[in-house]
C-alpha cells in the first residue's frame, strides 16, 4: 500500500522508513504490560468458569465446589521465576486466611506431574495444587503470561485479576481478600 500523499509529494517515497529506537521500544513493552489485557477484562465481572482437575495429591477439585467462600486461583509453572518467588508468600496468605471463608488454589502449568511435585515439595506449599497438563483452563482462563492471579467472590464471579509477579503485589492480594471476605 502507498501513501496517497506520494502523488502529490513525490520525494516522500525516497525517505527511509523510521526505526523506532531501543527506549521507545521499552517503554511500548511497559505501557503494554501495564494495560490490562483483553482476557482479564473479559474475565472480570463475569461468572469464574467452572474447571475440574486433578490436584497433586490425586483427587478431583471442582471450582464450582468452594461457592460460597472467596477463592484465589494462581496460575504458575515451576519454571518461571516470578512464580518461584510468588508462591512461598501465597502459602503466608492461605494459612493466614484459611479458616476466614478463604481458600487458595495454584494450577500448574508444568507439562509434568512430576516438575510440580518437585517445586510442591521444594517449596513445602500446603494449598492445593491442581495439575492442568493440557492446558484446557489456561485456556479458557485466557492466561498469556505465568503467573496469573484471579480472585474470585463468594457469589462466584471473578474479582480481581492480575498478571505477572512484583515483590510487594501481595499485599494488593490481601487488601482484596480482606474486602471480599467482609461482603
Amino acid at each position: 500500500m502507498t501513501c496517497p500523499l506520494v502523488a502529490y509529494v513525490p520525494w516522500i517515497k525516497r525517505l527511509p522508513a523510521p526505526r523506532p529506537t531501543a527506549s521507545l521500544l521499552i517503554v511500548l513493552v511497559a505501557i503494554a504490560a501495564a494495560l490490562p489485557s483483553a482476557a482479564a477484562t473479559r474475565l472480570k465481572g463475569g461468572e469464574a468458569p467452572d474447571f475440574v482437575l486433578k490436584s497433586l495429591s490425586g483427587e478431583n477439585v471442582r471450582l464450582s465446589e468452594f461457592r460460597g467462600q472467596v477463592v484465589l486461583i494462581n496460575f504458575w509453572a515451576s519454571w518461571a521465576g516470578p512464580s518461584r518467588m510468588e508462591m512461598p508468600r501465597l502459602e503466608k496468605i492461605s494459612a493466614t486466611y484459611r479458616g476466614s471463608g478463604f481458600v487458595l488454589i495454584g494450577v500448574n502449568m508444568d507439562d509434568t506431574e512430576a516438575s510440580a511435585t518437585n517445586f510442591a515439595n521444594a517449596y513445602g506449599i500446603t494449598y492445593p495444587l491442581l495439575l492442568d497438563l493440557h492446558k484446557e483452563v489456561v485456556r479458557r482462563y485466557e492466561v498469556e503470561t505465568v503467573p496469573v492471579t484471579v480472585l474470585v467472590d463468594r457469589g462466584g464471579n471473578v474479582r480481581f485479576v492480575h498478571k505477572d509477579y512484583r515483590v510487594g503485589a501481595e499485599q494488593t492480594y490481601v487488601s482484596e481478600i480482606r474486602a471480599l471476605l467482609k461482603e
